[in-house]
Parts: structure tokens; C-alpha cells; sequence
């Protein structure tokens, strides 16, 4: 498959996609700073409010990917796309502390229940073939517009105004207004009867072989943190390299991901491909990690540039067979009709990660130096390995895998 997928809904998602990331790209530059300098809140409130706002998302977003299940998931994507674009227009008026937390934890809410609801749209229109790789050309355009979104967040940072960034937020509403109005170009998808007298609702919340693969998935995906926190302060506190090698490294990710992951994506095929890429990657972010440790020897400046670039293909590279695996699994092993529930629980790991991966990845790579980058690493590798029993196990309860699948698993 192309970076453009082919025209029909794929293609419809992926301009959806687009158009939101390019506002999500400049809240995620401009936020920060937003509501510490304009707003007037300390970095500890801040912090403690985003925090609050992801952890009731992680609560929420089973129950409204079942949501989505029960009530047919455009729908339900639509009006979650129009809750995130409220919230953001809440942020504008936002002057204190506990409005900010509220703002915060609706817009959190709204954003995780509107990821599952769309991983159940895709799931109800592309088939179960394809499913990875129109995943990973929207994963593409997603990249994409970030990067659009980031340059214009960096264009507002430069200005430093309250009028510009007040004109960011406001750009983000809108984009997301405009990606729901693209939704309505989509086929309704029917939704999930309801289930069995005694049947649970929330059948994913007593699926523990499902629960454990995300629990690992969850765990790799600590190299989120890694990328966007921890290595921007390894470089300034521990390396001589200069200050825009920040910004190399994460273009360097962005635009690897935005060309090369359909390609890597293409060469899932199934479960078996799935846990080998999940197994490459664990290997992969182990050589990445002991590579950025080796930065901070006390290497002269245009070496220890050198060096973290290497690392960061390293990781890039991870990334993109990370995804690769995790979404050809969340959606194998995920039963027809609870989509939404299901990629609403996967996907709560990405939430865990960003709620807690900060504070962990920065206490091993800056508390622990290159002790801790190897234990970091380790931890990848054990993660990536221990996948393939998961997934097995897993695999058995569904009657939808056949037993030569469960047998190279």
C-alpha cells in the first residue's frame, strides 16, 4: 500500500486524521507554555492537571469504545470529535487552576474515547486483511500533520503572545471541527447487538490473556517518553551536542515514520509476523538505548551528534516495528463487534505511558546514566520476548485463530 491509501474510506480516514493532527500538532509545541505564561498556572499545577485529565481517560475509554460498539462507531466518533474541539475552546477561557482540571480531564476523555471509536470505525470498514496496513497509513498522515501542527505551534512560540497562541488552540478546535465533518463522508457502520442475558458488557475487563498483551505492549510503548522527554534532557544535561539536535532527532523520527512505516507495516501478515516485529523491536530499543548512553562519555560535539543520530534511527526503527505488531494484534485477537471496547483497553496503555512513563524513563536515564539506559533497554527486550507466550495464550481462547496460526505463534 502507498503512503496515500486508495480512495474509499481508508483514504477518508486518513484525510480525517490529517486534519486534526495538524491542529494536535501545534497544541502539543505551544500548551506548555500557554498555560504556564498566559494562563498563569506553575508547571507543578500544570503538570498535576494533565495528569488527572489522562488518568480519568484511562477509567473512560472502555466504556465508550463499547460506546461506540453499541451505537455504531461514526456516530459516536463525530460527537467525541466535536467534545475535543469544546474542550479546547474551554482551555481559551480558562484562568485558574480547577477550571484548567476540568478542561483538562474532559479534553483527555474526549480525545481516548474518540481514538477507540475511530479504531472501531476502521475495523467495521477496511477488512480484517488490511486492517494493519490502513492503520499505518494513517499512522502517516497522523505524523504528518503533527509536524504541519508543529511548525505552525513554532511560528506562535517565536511571536510569544497571548493573541498567538489563543490563535493555535483556536486552529486545533477547528481542525477537529472540520475532521468530524469529513466523518460524515463515511459508511455507517451498524452496531453491536446487545449481547446474551448474563453475557458482562465489558467483556474486555475479564479478559486477562487480552489484558496481559496490552500490559506489554503498554511497556514498550515507554519509548514514547523516552523520544519526547527523557533524550531532549540527556542531551542538554548530559552530552555536548547542541541544543537543535533536540529538534533533528525528533524530525528525524516524524519523517521516518511518515515514509517508511506502510512499508514496514506491509510485512505483517498476521500473528507470527506480528510477535517477530514485537521481538525486533524489543532487540531494537535495547541497541538504541545502549547507543544513546554512549553519548554522554564526554564525546566532543559533532561525534555525540553523530551518536544520537544513530540512536535515534535505532529507535525509530523500533517504533515503527512496535506499532506494526501491536496493531495487527490488538485487532486479531480482538473479537468481531467490540472493537471499539477492545482497541478503547489497548489503547488506555498509550494513556498509562504517557502518564507515568515520564517520571519512570527520567529517573532511570538521568538518575542512573547508563545503568539505567541498559536496564531500560533490558526491560524492551524482556517486553518484546515475553510477548510471543502472551499472545499464544491469548490466541487459544479465540475461535477465530486456526491452529496453524496458534502453532507458529
Amino acid at each position: 500500500m502507498r503512503i496515500v491509501p486508495p480512495a474509499g474510506p481508508a483514504r477518508v480516514l486518513a484525510v480525517a486524521q490529517l486534519t486534526d493532527s495538524i491542529g494536535l500538532g501545534g497544541y502539543l509545541v505551544c500548551s506548555a507554555l500557554y498555560f504556564t505564561r498566559i494562563v498563569g498556572l506553575s508547571p507543578t499545577q500544570v503538570g498535576f492537571g494533565l495528569t488527572l485529565g489522562w488518568a480519568v481517560a484511562f477509567v473512560v475509554a472502555v466504556p465508550l469504545g463499547h460506546l461506540a460498539d453499541r451505537r455504531g462507531p461514526r456516530g459516536v466518533a463525530i460527537v467525541l470529535a466535536l467534545c475535543t474541539a469544546a474542550a479546547l475552546l474551554l482551555f481559551l477561557a480558562v484562568r485558574s487552576f480547577v477550571p484548567f482540571v476540568l478542561a483538562a480531564c474532559v479534553y483527555s476523555c474526549a480525545i481516548s474515547g474518540l481514538n477507540a471509536a475511530r479504531q472501531a470505525l476502521l475495523a467495521g470498514l477496511v477488512t480484517a486483511a488490511d486492517r494493519t496496513k490502513v492503520r499505518a497509513a494513517l499512522a502517516a498522515a497522523i505524523n504528518g500533520g503533527i509536524a504541519i501542527g508543529a511548525g505552525l505551534g513554532g511560528l506562535a512560540l517565536q511571536v510569544d503572545t497571548a493573541t498567538a497562541y489563543l490563535t493555535v488552540f483556536a486552529v486545533d478546535a477547528v481542525s477537529l471541527l472540520v475532521s468530524a465533518l469529513v466523518l460524515l463522508r463515511l459508511p455507517v457502520v451498524a452496531p453491536t447487538p446487545a449481547g446474551a442475558r448474563g453475557e458482562p458488557r465489558l467483556a474486555v475487563l475479564r479478559d486477562r490473556p487480552y489484558a496481559l498483551v496490552a500490559l506489554l505492549n503498554m511497556v514498550l510503548q515507554l519509548h514514547i517518553p523516552m523520544i519526547t522527554l527523557a533524550i531532549p534532557l540527556w542531551i542538554v544535561e548530559r552530552t555536548s551536542a547542541p541544543g537543535w539536535t533536540v529538534s533533528a532527532l525528533l524530525v528525524l523520527n516524524t519523517v521516518s515514520i511518515v515514509l517508511c512505516q506502510v512499508t514496514v507495516a506491509n510485512r505483517v501478515t498476521g500473528l507470527t509476523s506480528a510477535v517477530r516485529h514485537i521481538r525486533y523491536a524489543g532487540v531494537t530499543l535495547l541497541a538504541a538505548c545502549a547507543v544513546f548512553a554512549t553519548s554522554g562519555f564526554g564525546a566532543p560535539a559533532w561525534l555525540a551528534v553523530g551518536i544520537l543520530l544513530v540512536a535515534a534511527t535505532f529507535q525509530a526503527g523500533a517504533e515503527m516495528l512496535q506499532a506494526s505488531g501491536a496493531w495487527e494484534i490488538s485487532f486479531g485477537l480482538a473479537p468481531e463487534g467490540r472493537h471499539g471496547q477492545y482497541q478503547g483497553f489497548f489503547g488506555s496503555g498509550f494513556t498509562v505511558a504517557r502518564m507515568l512513563g515520564p517520571l519512570l524513563v527520567t529517573t532511570l536515564v538521568l538518575g542512573w546514566g547508563t545503568a539505567g539506559w541498559l536496564l531500560l533497554g533490558a526491560v524492551f527486550v524482556v517486553a518484546g520476548f515475553a510477548m510471543g507466550p502472551a499472545v499464544r495464550w491469548a490466541a487459544r481462547t479465540r475461535q477465530s485463530v486456526d491452529e496453524a496460526t496458534l502453532a507458529l505463534v
